[in-house]
C-alpha cells in the first residue's frame, strides 16, 4: 500500500517520522511530504521517503521573522495544488495550515485527516468552515475520546487512535525532587503555574527544557529553576527526562493531546496535568500521575507533592503507558483504517 503522510508546515516532524517508520515496518510504502524543519535536525528517513516539497523559500527564512508570513502565504497555493493532484493509495494529511483556503481542495486520492488540535484556536469559532473542510476527507482520526466527542458535535464520526508515547533512552538519575516543564514554551503552556508550584514546594527544583516561542521576561528570575532553552537534541532531551522526578503540564484549553507529555511518559516519568483537552485520558487510564482541575494552582501543587512523596506507583503507570502506547500498535490501527478506503 502506498501512503503519503502530508505535513506541509512541518508542525509535528517527530510524529511524522515515528508513524512513517512504523507503517514502513508493517509493509507500507510511505512518503512524508513536508517542508524543511527550521529548528533542529530530524532522524534520518531510513525506511521511508521524506520529501521537503513545500514552502521552499519561506522555510529558509531564519528565526521567527514576520517577514516569512507573506511569502509563506503565497507559497501555500502550491501546497493546495499538490494536495489536490497527488495520486496514491491513501493521502493522510496531518495539518491544515490555512483552513480558509484548504477547504477549497478536492482530493483525487482516498484521504484521511488527523485532527491533532481538533479546532485550532484561530478558527475554532468557525464551525461551518470546519464542517465543510472535514467533510472532504474519507476518514478523520483523533487521539482521544474527548476529541471524538468534539468531532461528533460537528457531525463527524472520528476514529480514535491513541497518540503513542515517544521512545526514550533516558536513564533514571533524578534526585527525587526535580519537576520538569517540557516542550516549546507558549502562553497556553502555563509555565508561570509550574514556577509557582516549585515556589510553594521549597525542597524542589524546576527544570525548564524547551524552545521559547514567547518573551520570558520576569519568569527568568524564578527561584530554584534551571533553564535549558532551545530545541534540544535527543541526547539532551533524554538527559533532562532522566533527571526528572515528575513532569507538569499546567496547560490552558488549547489542544487535545500533548506530544511533550507523551515524551515524558515514554521515558517512564510520572506526570501531573490540568484537566484540559484529552490530557487526562492516558494519565487516568494507566495511573501515570495525577489530573487536577484546570487553573487550580493549589491542587496542582498538592498533586505534585503527592507524587514526589510516593513516585513509584505513578512511575509504574508511566511504564504501563510506555509498554502499551506503541507506534507499532498505532500503525496497525492506521492500516486497518486505510484499508477501509483504499
Amino acid at each position: 500500500m502506498r501512503v503519503v503522510l502530508a505535513d506541509p508546515p512541518a508542525y509535528t516532524p517527530w510524529y511524522d517520522h515515528e508513524l512513517a517508520s512504523a507503517l514502513a515496518a508493517a509493509g507500507a510504502d510511505v512518503e512524508v511530504a513536508t517542508t524543511r524543519f527550521r529548528f533542529g535536525e530530524l532522524p534520518p528517513a531510513a525506511t521511508y521517503r521524506r520529501s521537503e516539497r513545500f514552502y521552499p523559500f519561506s522555510s529558509r527564512v531564519t528565526g521567527r521573522s514576520r517577514l516569512r508570513l507573506p511569502l509563506r502565504a503565497a507559497e501555500h497555493l502550491g501546497v493546495l495544488a499538490w494536495l489536490g493532484s497527488v495520486r496514491t493509495d491513501v493521502l493522510h494529511v496531518q495539518w491544515l495550515a490555512v483552513p480558509q483556503l484548504d477547504s477549497l481542495v478536492r482530493f483525487r486520492s482516498p484521504s484521511v485527516f488527523t485532527a491533532h488540535d481538533l479546532l485550532p484556536r484561530r478558527t475554532a469559532a468557525k464551525r461551518d468552515l470546519w464542517r465543510r473542510l472535514l467533510s472532504h476527507f474519507d476518514r478523520v482520526v483523533v487521539h482521544t475520546q474527548r476529541g471524538a466527542d468534539v468531532m461528533g458535535e460537528l457531525g463527524v464520526d472520528a476514529r480514535v487512535i491513541p497518540h503513542p508515547v515517544y521512545p526514550s533512552k533516558a536513564v533514571r538519575a533524578d534526585n527525587g525532587a526535580t519537576v520538569l516543564a517540557l516542550g516549546v514554551i507558549r502562553p497556553y503552556k502555563g509555565l508561570a503555574d509550574a514556577i509557582e508550584v516549585v515556589r510553594r514546594l521549597p525542597d524542589t527544583r524546576l527544570l525548564v527544557a524547551g524552545d521559547p516561542a514567547m518573551p520570558l521576561g520576569d519568569l527568568r528570575n524564578a527561584e530554584r529553576t534551571e533553564w535549558r532553552l532551545g530545541y534540544l537534541p535527543q541526547a539532551e532531551l533524554d538527559r533532562a527526562l532522566g533527571e526528572t522526578t515528575v513532569a507538569v503540564f499546567p496547560y490552558r484549553a488549547e489542544l487535545d493531546q500533548s506530544g511533550a507529555m507523551l515524551q515524558a511518559l515514554g521515558a517512564g516519568v510520572p506526570v501531573v496535568a490540568y484537566d484540559v483537552g484529552g490530557l487526562a485520558e492516558p494519565i487516568e487510564r494507566f495511573g501515570a500521575g495525577r489530573v487536577v482541575p484546570a487553573g487550580d494552582v493549589a491542587a496542582l501543587t498538592d498533586a505534585v507533592r503527592e507524587v514526589l512523596a510516593d513516585p513509584e506507583s505513578a512511575r509504574a503507570g508511566a511504564e504501563r503507558a510506555r509498554a502499551e502506547l506503541t507506534w507499532s500498535a498505532a500503525a496497525a490501527s492506521h492500516l486497518t483504517l486505510y484499508r477501509e478506503i483504499a
